[in-house]
C-alpha cells in the first residue's frame, strides 16, 4: 500500500460547520471526478495495527488539474475523535493519504445525469460537475438537487445552473421538499442518478426510484460492489 504524506496548504471555512481543506499535491497521486481516498492522522500507523479511529474515508472536492487534493467535511461541535483533532489542524500539518477509488465517475452515454445529495454530500458532485462543464460530450444535461436548509450553500462558483451547457442546480431545505422534486426526475426512464448521502437517504432515494421503475444499473452510489446488497437487496426496508 502506498502511502503519501502530505501538509494542509489551506483551510477554507465554507460554513460555520463545513471545512474544506487543501493538500499539497504529493508527487504521484492522481485520481478521477468522483474518487474518494483513506486519510490517516498522525499516529494512526504508529501501533502494530492501524488505529482506526485516527482513519477515514474522504470523498475528494477537486480535480488534479487544480493541483491540490481537496477534502470537504462537516465538522460540528459534538464529533468523533477523527473530527475533532481535524478541526484544531492548521496550515502547515500533515495527514497521509492512501488508498484512492472512484465508483461515481461522470458516465458519457448520452443520457441525462441526475446529482441527488443531502448536505455536504455535495462535495463529492463538484468534480463530476467541473468535469462535465469542461466538456459535454456525450452527456445529454446534468441536475444537481441538494438538500440544504441553512441556506450557506456550499460551491456556488460551481454550483449555478448554465443553460448553455444544459446544467441545472436546485435546492431545496427539506426531505419533504426534496422527495417532491425526485419523484418528478424519477419520470425520466433513461435518466442515470447519483445518489449521495447518509444510508437512510440513499435507501429511501432509492426506493422512490424503484417506484417509477428507475433500474438498479441507472442509480450510481460511492460504495464498493460489495457493499451494494445492502442497498438493493429486495428485503431492505426503511
Amino acid at each position: 500500500m502506498q502511502l503519501y504524506w502530505t501538509k494542509i496548504n489551506k483551510i477554507i471555512d465554507e460554513t460555520s460547520e463545513v471545512k474544506t481543506f487543501l493538500l499539497d499535491l504529493p508527487e504521484g497521486f492522481t485520481w478521477e471526478e468522483g474518487a474518494h481516498t483513506h486519510m490517516g492522522l498522525k499516529g494512526f500507523n504508529a501501533g502494530e495495527k492501524p488505529n482506526k479511529g485516527l482513519v477515514r474515508h474522504m470523498s475528494i472536492s477537486t480535480l488534479p488539474s487544480e493541483k491540490t487534493v481537496g477534502i470537504t467535511t462537516r465538522i460540528k461541535d459534538q464529533c468523533s475523535e477523527f473530527k475533532a483533532i481535524l478541526k484544531n489542524m492548521s496550515v502547515g500539518d500533515e495527514v497521509a493519504l492512501f488508498k484512492i477509488h472512484s465508483n461515481v465517475p461522470l458516465k458519457r452515454e448520452n443520457k441525462n445525469l441526475y446529482l441527488l445529495s443531502s448536505g455536504v454530500g455535495i462535495a463529492t458532485f463538484r468534480p463530476i460537475v467541473k468535469t462535465y462543464l469542461e466538456n459535454q460530450d456525450n452527456v445529454k444535461s446534468v441536475h444537481a438537487l441538494n438538500i440544504d436548509s441553512s441556506n450557506d450553500f456550499l460551491f456556488t462558483d460551481i454550483f449555478t445552473s448554465d443553460t448553455e451547457k444544459n446544467f441545472t442546480t436546485q435546492y431545496v431545505d427539506s426531505r419533504a421538499a426534496y422527495y417532491a422534486e425526485a419523484e418528478k426526475l424519477a419520470e425520466d426512464s433513461e435518466g442515470i442518478f447519483y445518489v449521495i448521502g447518509s444510508d437512510e437517504f440513499i435507501m429511501q432515494t432509492i426506493e422512490l426510484l424503484n417506484k417509477h421503475d428507475v433500474k438498479r444499473e441507472q442509480i450510481v452510489l460511492d460504495k464498493r460492489e460489495r457493499f451494494m446488497e445492502k442497498f438493493f437487496s429486495p428485503s431492505v426496508t426503511v
